[in-house]
């Protein structure tokens, strides 16, 4: 069985031998002046001009006096046609650079490498557009061999090197292209609607503004523990108080949580907060923010999501949370039965039933809303959350049981979290003091009393409405999970990449490249 080792020392022979030569392996001047993509797309207006281009070697083939280089750049794949007559052109700026490989020297390059051509743009006698070349530049020299398209055996192996999933499988590259215009859209519609983008500390001596369990990190300069940011939203909210209008950030926050399709320790997210609006403004607002960005992202707003067929293009309706689970289960939210509540999450899930008993009444209800959460299609505005369940909401006049919240529930998911801002300093401390004993009792995800926030509503915040999503939206909407949805997951330590000692590696249509024969993954055509 040949190991990644045994590829490796092959490589590393080459590298020697180039350095013999006197060539520089890894120089830092490339002479690029046109892109792939540019030469496919404008065939007849570049026809027979010089151009140089620059990328990664995807196959090689040598027949004697022809070979054939497939070369790929991130807009695309051409190949270039090499033989060994010496009548097309070498670039002018390239006097002083790296003596160049010609035909006899290919052996010496392999898949993977990242080289540079300079020739006519012409076709093949088959058709195919090709830079006719008779010299390459090398400008790095690789030691490890990509993998086939399949890629590796397992998820794990994938995540840990993403960078060569996404070498391997293009589309995967493009999820991240798509990651970026959905915060690109984001960030155009809030600045479109007045806002200002902010970015707040990620380290804080009090964390707030969600029910999550914080990361803890010791700063030395000062001596003193720090959280992780949990949330934007005590920041944003203190800018309120200075004077801004329309704030919002856009950056990372870190839950130390569990790992599955829909959350992340550590990921992207969104919190705006508008001064003198509330939430009625908000569900406006952020319907319409919603579906500006998926549209913007994947130019349509109608998606199929696990077993659900979504239609985002409707006026959504508002729902309360009373409602649906008196309709659901006939619970009475304003005086639940706790045993009740314990006996339908007993019969709809395999917990144990210690784990609901050690639950406050206000955890139950949440636990069975999320039941009823999982098989909602949607799209619907759940609005008017218990007070327990949110402690920084102002309450319904109408009703002070329950506040001005409201969540878009889309295919399964609540895919955003929004209410009217609580501003009063006292009824805030109040729920803060109710937070901070849920936390001393042991629950680890009530909120902590912060007082330097009090402080700041004391000196006073007009009202406002704010507004959170993460690019669990992006993922939701991709059809991907959260680890599939970012560039570098989180996963285990592995041994270092350095030890290479008898790790395989996929290699179906790859050889170690001989005198006559350079390694190849796939067969380049003329």
């Amino acid at each position: 069985m040949t190991t990644l080792a045994d590829y490796r020392d092959e490589r590393l022979k080459k590298l020697e031998e180039i350095k013999r030569r006197g060539i520089d392996p890894y120089p830092a001047k490339s002479y690029r002046d046109t892109k792939i993509k540019n030469i496919l797309d404008n065939f007849d207006t570049l026809k027979e001009q010089t151009v140089t281009i620059a990328g990664r070697i995807t196959a090689i083939r040598s027949f004697g006096k022809l070979a054939f280089i497939k070369v790929r750049d991130y807009t695309g794949e051409i190949q270039i046609f090499m033989r060994t007559k010496t009548d097309t052109p070498v670039a002018e700026n390239n006097k002083d650079a790296n003596p160049l490989f010609t035909i006899k020297d290919l052996r010496l390059l392999d898949t993977g490498d990242f080289i540079e051509a300079t020739g006519t743009v012409d076709k093949t006698q088959t058709g195919e557009i090709s830079v006719f070349a008779n010299e390459v530049r090398l400008l790095t020299k690789t030691l490890r061999p990509l993998p086939g398209r399949d890629g590796f055996s397992n998820k794990e192996s994938r995540y840990r090197r993403h960078y060569v999933d996404m070498n391997v499988n293009p589309e995967v590259r493009e999820r991240m292209v798509r990651r970026s215009k959905f915060w690109q859209a984001t960030r155009d519609f809030m600045n479109s609607h007045g806002f200002i983008e902010i970015n707040t500390p990620i380290l804080e001596h009090t964390t707030g503004g969600a029910d999550a369990n914080p990361f803890v990190t010791h700063m030395d300069a000062l001596d003193e523990d720090f959280y992780l940011r949990i949330s934007h939203e005590l920041p944003l909210k203190r800018l309120l108080g200075a004077g801004f209008e329309k704030v919002y950030d856009i950056g990372p926050r870190f839950r130390n949580e569990g790992v599955d399709d829909e959350h992340l320790p550590e990921h992207v997210a969104f919190e705006s907060y508008a001064a003198y609006e509330n939430y009625e403004d908000g569900m406006e607002l952020y319907e319409e923010m919603i579906k500006y960005v998926a549209k913007e992202t994947w130019g349509t707003l109608e998606f199929h999501v696990g077993d659900f067929d979504i239609n985002l293009d409707q006026k959504w309706p508002r729902i309360k949370y009373a409602d649906l689970l008196k309709e659901k289960y006939d619970i009475d939210i304003f005086n639940p039965d706790r045993e009740k509540m314990i006996k339908i999450l007993l019969e709809n899930t395999d917990e144990p039933r210690a784990k609901y008993e050690a639950l406050s009444d206000s955890r139950l209800l949440d636990n069975i809303w999320k039941l009823i959460r999982k098989t909602s299609a949607g799209p619907y505005w759940l609005i008017e959350e218990p007070l327990s369940l949110s402690p920084l909401a102002k309450t319904v006049p109408e009703n002070p049981l329950v506040t001005q919240r409201f969540h878009p529930i889309i295919a399964g998911t609540e895919m955003g979290n929004g209410y009217s801002e609580l501003n009063d300093p006292l009824d805030q401390l109040a729920r803060f003091k109710e937070q901070q004993a849920m936390r001393d009792a042991g629950d680890n995800e009530a909120q902590m009393l912060d007082m330097d926030f009090v402080e700041m509503l004391e000196y006073g915040m007009p009202p406002a409405c704010g507004w959170g999503n993460s690019e669990r939206n992006f993922w939701l909407l991709e059809g991907v999970s959260g680890r599939e949805g970012v560039p570098f997951p989180l996963i285990k330590r592995e041994k270092p990449l350095t030890d290479t000692e008898n790790q395989p590696t996929n290699t179906k249509s790859q050889s170690i490249g001989t005198k006559n024969q350079p390694d190849n993954t796939n067969g380049a055509t003329s």
